[in-house]
């Protein structure tokens, strides 16, 4: 049974004098630092307009009657809720309807409506159907189809008798529920990722706070970057500083030094950083306001970097130089991976597994894949408000390191704008 409960918890918030009730924001050490940068707050309420407009502009185009979402990241850019992201990635409680032309009905893990009460694109609040084994065990069937009948009637009423249903993430009790009740599903993957690709001016904003608070747990990290220190205790500082400016979590533990820098992709560890070693690593920072900060450094624990670590490092910036001045609207991306940096033949083997990558909620489309590896790529173009990271990783097979750079980027109609200002190491650029 459907329940208008926002509405409900809004007023009473309203009656204390709440007012926007959630909304508590970063709190007063990121907002009195961004000031101190010189950078604008996001306007919430335009920002959350603009992305369910597009969302909506692209359910439009392909003739859906709405969208089911179930991932937690498209659930936030709908919806700009926050309730158990990260265990929703693997129990999903949490699900959202979209009409293209009707109400967002967001289903709640029970007990926690009001956790979203406060936000005001959600027109209606319902509790979740929960359908996986923890919950429900053997009477899982019946729970799904009891889950897909209740979603079955939301698409017949609000989809002016259009039975196409776009679906992002979907087990498969769930995909036969639906059909079964004469549904077409289609890829709500596709309507999201586009969707999110071109940023509003207010989403390009919560970005620069989220590299600002990105900014500061690396300074604590090179801070504390000493003889002695393990690579776990030096991967906590950037988590913590986060965390203070209201940010959220970290979706990799990318950090590594002296040897294990080489190959790249092994993640932080109990080892301990010794004198004169290299320390590489790669954000994957989830900020405030949601909104990721993925860039990557290389550092040297004391002491001066040798010839060798001098070259792969200006190498490695040379490379993302070379692929950001490229970058411009309309450039279409077979045409970017064909004039990109062409790494020397000795760092090819352990290349990284894309050139490019877009970044929003976290990383997201488009990739764009070496020559190499290129199997699956495809042919779209840049547009003017999308917000990419450059990569560089170079390591010889066998060498006793490796160097990590990344740069996040807005495209603009100028051409590209550096956004992830932290600085690179002189000391290796000399």
């Amino acid at each position: 049974m459907a329940t208008h409960y926002r509405s409900k918890i809004q007023a009473a918030a309203e009656r204390r004098g709440e007012g926007s009730f959630g909304d508590l924001g970063p709190g007063a050490l990121a907002v009195g630092e961004w000031q101190a940068e010189g950078l604008e707050l996001p306007e919430l309420e335009a920002m959350r307009a603009y992305r369910l407009g597009r969302l909506r502009a692209e359910l439009r185009a392909r003739d859906y009657a709405g969208l089911l979402l179930t991932d937690p990241i498209n659930l936030r850019y709908a919806t700009d809720s926050t309730n158990f992201q990260v265990w929703c990635l693997h129990n999903p409680v949490r699900y959202a309807f979209i009409a293209t032309e009707g109400p967002v009905v967001l289903f709640d893990f029970r007990g926690a409506r009001h956790i979203s009460a406060h936000l005001p694109l959600i027109d209606e609040l319902r509790p979740a159907t929960s359908w996986f084994y923890f919950e429900t065990g053997e009477h899982t069937p019946a729970a799904a189809a009891a889950w897909a009948a209740e979603l079955a009637d939301l698409v017949a009423l609000h989809g002016g008798g259009n039975r196409r249903l776009a679906v992002d993430k979907l087990d498969r009790l769930g995909v036969h529920g639906l059909e079964a009740l004469g549904l077409t599903l289609a890829d709500g993957q596709e309507v999201c990722e586009r969707a999110r690709a071109r940023k509003s001016v207010d989403e390009i904003r919560a970005m620069r706070c989220a590299l600002s608070a990105c900014a500061a747990g690396m300074a604590a990290m090179q801070q504390a970057l000493r003889p002695g220190v393990t690579e776990q205790e030096l991967w906590a500082h950037l988590h913590a500083e986060n965390i203070k400016r209201g940010g959220e979590w970290i979706e990799t533990r990318l950090l590594s030094s002296g040897q294990r820098t080489n190959p790249w992709y092994q993640e932080c560890s109990s080892r301990v950083i010794e004198p004169g070693e290299l320390v590489a690593f790669d954000t994957d920072l989830i900020g405030p306001y949601g909104y990721c900060a993925d860039i990557s450094r290389s550092w040297l624990c004391e002491g001066w970097p040798d010839d060798r670590q001098r070259a792969m490092y200006r190498l490695a910036h040379e490379q993302l130089a070379h692929n950001t001045a490229l970058l411009r609207p309309g450039l279409g991306f077979f045409e970017f991976a064909k004039r990109a940096f062409k790494l020397p033949e000795r760092y090819r083997p352990q290349r990284y597994s894309v050139v490019l990558h877009g970044v929003g909620l976290a990383d997201e489309y488009p990739a764009i894949y070496y020559a190499e590896d290129a199997a699956h790529a495809y042919d779209h173009h840049f547009e003017a408000g999308m917000t990419v990271c450059v990569e560089a990783y170079l390591g010889e097979v066998g060498g006793p390191d490796g160097i990590k750079l990344e740069q996040q980027l807005l495209i603009t109609e100028q051409g590209a704008e550096l956004l992830s200002h932290y600085p690179l190491e002189p000391d290796f650029l000399r």
